[in-house]
């Protein structure tokens, strides 16, 4: 399927979550369907709850894989979230479809917002001298998700000047908002170089299953582990911070990063909160390397 086929069939699904009825899709066979990392026959879960689409949309498609994916909101008897949905397809068949919601009433953290404004940069067509290839992509990504791991002030990938994170629908760098962390107020390096996120003791099934290469963008999935141990750690500073998380805790997340001139330009995340190490129903290897197993 081409790129234009691709955004269609997202768009049919979008239109049939809103309407309550997945049955009207294309749907293969062999269809695998999961919700916040939960995989059950499709028809269930948010396709009975949701009663509008919001208006907020961005969209993204892979035909080298046949995946495609968009970040919205939806409304559930008047309640906002945020969500994202990700399909596969092969011969004009959805094979698979994964949501992944995030709602003010379960967050599981102290911010959401499920009423962002669209983001024009994420949306723009990079040119293509400022394009790298599919696996330089990659290797940006994931050292993005190795230089969070257990953040000792060391980069594993590149970050351009006015790089922006935003988060469940808050910005979490530049944000000068009082209510934040002060960490919030700085850029994406600064952040990392000070080793501000040591308490992620692991990014786990990370995966990559959608590249837009037409906006410079790879969408990655996994989990973020908090094994609630860090108490008490040292900036590369000197400074000494509290870890924020003081409990076994995992998020699942949907993370898209934006690249271009061979680095990071922005990055769009939504989480949800999981149990503690939940396994992943799509990564293919869950190993972790420190334990030597599962």
């Amino acid at each position: 399927m081409n790129r234009a086929d691709l955004l269609n069939l997202l768009d049919e699904a979008v239109a049939a979550l809103g309407a309550n009825d997945p049955h009207r899709l294309p749907l293969d066979a062999r269809l695998r369907y999961t919700e916040n990392c939960v995989e059950f026959p499709i028809g269930d879960g948010a396709w009975k709850t949701v009663t509008g689409i919001g208006d907020y949309r961005w969209d993204l498609a892979d035909p080298v894989t046949g995946n495609a994916a968009r970040f919205g909101t939806l409304e559930e008897s008047g309640d906002k979230a945020l969500f994202v949905l990700r399909l596969a397809a092969q011969a004009d068949a959805i094979t698979e479809i994964e949501l992944l919601v995030a709602r003010v009433t379960d967050a599981g953290v102290p911010f959401l917002n499920a009423d962002p404004a669209p983001r024009p940069e994420l949306e723009e067509a990079v040119d293509p001298a400022a394009r790298c290839g599919r696996e330089r992509m990659l290797s940006l990504a994931d050292g993005y998700f190795s230089t969070l791991e257990q953040n000792d002030g060391t980069l594993h990938t590149r970050f351009t000047a006015d790089c922006e994170r935003r988060e469940n629908g808050v910005q979490t760098t530049h944000n000068p908002q009082p209510n934040l962390a002060p960490v919030a107020k700085m850029g994406c390096e600064e952040q990392f170089r000070l080793g501000y996120y040591l308490f992620d003791n692991w990014i786990r099934a990370r995966r990559y299953p959608l590249i837009d290469e037409e906006q410079g963008v790879v969408l990655s999935g996994g989990f973020i582990d908090h094994d609630g141990q860090t108490r008490e750690y040292r900036l590369t500073n000197g400074e000494t911070r509290t870890g924020f998380f003081l409990r076994p805790h995992s998020f699942a997340f949907l993370e898209a990063f934006k690249i271009r001139d061979d680095a990071i330009s922005a990055v769009e995340a939504v989480f949800h909160f999981v149990p503690y190490r939940m396994r992943s129903p799509w990564a293919q290897d869950e190993r972790d390397p420190r334990l030597g197993r599962a």
